[in-house]
């Protein structure tokens, strides 16, 4: 029997807990990419995520009798908070199994509406055997985080929304793809009240099941799945969701972590929230979409789905959100070990806002130099790194590189034995073009620098470490040249973690 989803989603119960959410217009976003970018913020719900929608709809479906003895259900974090609010509000008993790999701060959530929960296993797929064995031993209803035609509905009364607040055209409607409630609930009610609307569901790239299920024509399992946008991180979609996107869905895209912390940095400049990486999966599909398609003053609509960001993963997000934006350059440039190069060099770089910087003297004839420099685009780049090659500087481009960009980044340096007479100080650098240069012009010696490490914090000064080669006769003009800089500093020479890893 045909399920009537229009009709389903049109007397769903979501209202008694969910509220409808602001369509909100993002400027800057808009502006960067020509089209006119509206961003539903369902990070806005009071478990900062749409999937209370499908829980309640499912839950408050069920009969009297089977809700008593209480619900089951497997999940990463988004719809278990979901289920423990609808259970608080329906007052029934309820179990949620989580991955052991669930970020604390959602695990803590669940806890604190009162919900009961078991950790187990490393993947949703895991906890959801887990959750299917209790749901028989201890009589309970199992509640679907996405194949289930209750939840599906529920999902779908965003797109009701969506098409309520907004009824000029609209181009493209994006969805994070996980299990595929979301994306299947939205596809099977714009079709059904504006087909002319396209849905679009955009996956991670090593969490990519829906895209693979389509282009198979069947549902495929991945082996594994990343679990960095781990709100979307199912091995296999649903049945019921499958074949409603077969149907409905006009496309999917995929994006990588880079382009989701890209995203998830877009969405905060245009409105001061932060998004889980699930969460922002939709904004970077837009951006995809808008660039591969050539589009221009096009309405594109995204789901803003979740917000439930553990707080130590912000530095790796705006570590790399300029790399996924294409705003900041990763090269390594080989320069003659010699006085007055690494002063070249610099000039070289010119008023550019250099993000990083990492140096260690380890050859008397070349200086190996690992350098983030902020540029407008990939074009500017590429002419970066002809400008410096053409003044016989070899220089390899590391921006798509990842043991770079993860690792070698923290682990340039090293002892240096032949670094001979070496001071090493810390340094606040005003954060602005030229305080490098002031640097290097005041200094006015020929004393070597054998390390240098700076990384832009964010902060309205820089944090640098340098070393120099300053005979012992010469720590007199040494200590002039220190005055004459006025940069707070601090002499680290002796410091003990320096004499360990890097005297």
């Amino acid at each position: 029997m045909t399920i009537d989803y229009k009709h389903k989603i049109e007397h769903s119960k979501v209202y008694d807990v969910a509220k409808k959410t602001p369509l909100e217009f993002q400027p800057n976003l808009s502006a960067r990419i020509h089209n006119r970018v509206l961003l539903k913020r369902e990070d806005m719900q009071p478990v900062f995520s749409f999937k209370l929608r499908g829980a309640y709809n499912k839950m408050a479906s069920l009969a009297s009798d089977v809700l008593k003895r209480g619900v089951i259900a497997a999940s990463a974090g988004n719809h278990a908070q979901g289920v423990a609010l609808a259970a608080k509000k329906l007052k029934c008993r309820a179990i949620i199994v989580m991955p052991t790999t669930t970020p604390a701060i959602k695990v803590n959530a669940v806890r604190a509406r009162g919900a009961e929960v078991v950790l187990f296993g490393d993947s949703y797929s895991d906890a959801y055997v887990k959750a299917l064995e209790l749901e028989k031993s201890e009589q309970l209803t199992f509640v679907h985080p996405y194949d289930d035609p209750e939840v599906i509905a529920g999902q779908g009364t965003i797109a009701m929304e969506i098409l309520n607040a907004h009824p000029e055209p609209i181009e493209a409607i994006f969805c994070c793809v996980g299990g595929g409630g979301l994306l299947a609930g939205i596809a099977a009610y714009v079709k059904a009240v504006r087909p002319e609307i396209k849905v679009i569901g955009v996956e991670a790239k090593d969490a990519e099941a829906m895209t693979e299920s389509l282009k198979q024509g069947k549902r495929v399992m991945l082996e594994q799945v990343g679990l960095f946008a781990d709100g979307a991180a199912v091995k296999q979609v649903g049945e019921h969701t499958f074949a409603l996107a077969q149907q409905f869905v006009d496309e999917m895209i995929v994006v990588d972590n880079d382009a989701i912390c890209a995203a998830i940095k877009d969405v905060f400049e245009d409105t001061r929230s932060i998004l889980e990486p699930a969460g922002a999966l939709a904004t970077a599909g837009i951006k995809e979409y808008a660039k591969r398609n050539g589009l221009r003053d096009k309405t594109l609509i995204g789901i803003a789905s979740g917000a439930n960001m553990n707080f130590d993963r912000l530095r790796f997000i705006a570590e790399r959100a300029e790399v996924g934006e294409k705003r900041e350059a990763v090269l390594a440039v080989t320069i003659p070990e010699q006085a007055g190069a690494f002063k070249a060099f610099c000039r070289l770089l010119g008023e550019r806002n250099i993000t990083e910087f990492n140096y260690r003297y380890s050859d008397p004839k070349f200086a190996h130099i690992f350098v983030g420099v902020a540029i407008a685009d990939p074009a500017e780049s590429a002419k970066l790194v002809s400008d410096l090659q053409a003044q016989g500087l070899p220089t390899l481009d590391l921006s798509d590189n990842e043991l770079a960009k993860l690792h070698l980044r923290h682990l340039v340096g090293g002892h240096a034995p032949q670094a001979k007479n070496e001071v090493v100080f810390r340094f606040e650098f005003p954060e602005k073009p030229g305080a490098l240069m002031k640097f290097l012009d005041t200094m006015g010696h020929d004393w070597n620098i054998s390390l240098f490490h700076y990384r832009n914090h964010g902060a309205d000064f820089g944090r640098v470490l340098v070393g120099m080669q300053v005979p012992p006769n010469d720590m007199s003009a040494f200590s002039g040249f220190l005055d004459n800089l006025g940069y707070p500093h601090w002499d680290e020479t002796h410091n003990p973690a320096y004499k360990l890893f890097l005297a």
